[in-house]
């Protein structure tokens, strides 16, 4: 359906002002039948989506499948195939089985709890299981950060700020990372960052539908998720601020979340909940 509704879309969008309808309904006509198939198999497990999600509603400690139907959705839209569906099954708010597919590029990412993370790629039969330390790479790091639509106020001056230091030359008073990538997609980064194609992601706005799956990849493959804001050592599933880094010795780990969050000083993301009315706040995920 996917990749037939991405077709559709850019054959369409020559004869459209904007794609944002068309695939607001793609995106609803997945996460239905996702809704349809999951909740009749499982009665009794509440189900959070994007589409479907209300101003106010929370995950709760029971069963709760979270689905992001379209994650990328502006790749989508110009068929670059970096998007995919990304659904999670959490207990107690926290995941415990997740799937990102990306039928652009053909991979499958599968996590278990205390049962490792997997990429499964359609022209091979074999999974790989991810695991790649992170000191056995390049020292200088390769950051995942996106960039959502909120272009202006202080989310996104703390944002560009950051990202110019990560870039410049510590000569400039900087920190001269090895580059940064915007991918599009926050499940898809925190998948690469579990398989170590990227070293961490540092992202605020988005939610919890958009990482849920991604956050076990990351666990499972060995890796830690802290908060992209200073000094939060364990974020919320629903935080909004999330600074997943690949698997490497634990004291490695905290090295490179503090060196950013020095970056970052005494200042932190401020997030509001995008259904609200008059919010005035657009969060990366209306984006990605």
């Amino acid at each position: 359906m996917m990749l037939n509704a991405e077709f559709d879309v850019l054959a369409q969008a020559a004869t459209k002002n904007n794609t944002s309808d068309l695939v607001s309904d793609y995106d609803k006509a997945i996460e239905t039948m996702v809704h349809t198939r999951l909740t009749g198999a499982f009665p009794d497990f509440e189900f959070l989506g994007e589409e479907s999600y209300t101003y106010g509603q929370k995950l709760s400690d029971k069963p709760t499948f979270i689905v992001d139907p379209v994650d990328g959705t502006i790749n989508f839209t110009r068929g670059f195939p970096n998007f995919g569906i990304s659904m999670a099954l959490a207990i107690d708010k926290y995941p415990v089985v997740g799937m990102v597919y990306s039928p652009g590029h053909g991979n499958l990412w599968t996590a278990i709890e205390n049962h490792g993370a997997f990429l499964t790629r359609e022209l091979f039969v074999a999974r790989k299981k991810l695991t790649d330390p992170l000191e056995n790479q390049d020292p200088k790091r390769l950051i995942a950060i996106e960039w959502g639509n909120e272009r202006k106020g202080f989310n996104w001056a703390l944002r560009t700020d950051v990202h110019n230091k990560l870039l410049t030359d510590e000569e400039e008073g900087g920190k001269m990372i090895l580059s940064c990538r915007s991918s599009g997609s926050a499940a898809l980064d925190f998948c690469y960052v579990a398989a170590g194609m990227f070293d961490a992601f540092w992202e605020g706005g988005v939610w919890c539908w958009d990482i849920a799956a991604g956050w076990l990849m990351v666990k499972e493959a060995g890796g830690i998720v802290a908060s992209a804001n200073p000094g939060d050592w364990h974020p919320s599933l629903e935080g909004r601020c999330y600074f997943p880094v690949r698997a490497a010795k634990h004291e490695e780990q905290k090295a490179v979340v503090e060196e950013l969050w020095a970056v970052m000083g005494d200042r932190k993301f401020v997030y509001k909940d995008k259904k609200k009315p008059d919010d005035g706040m657009v969060s990366a995920a209306e984006t990605a």
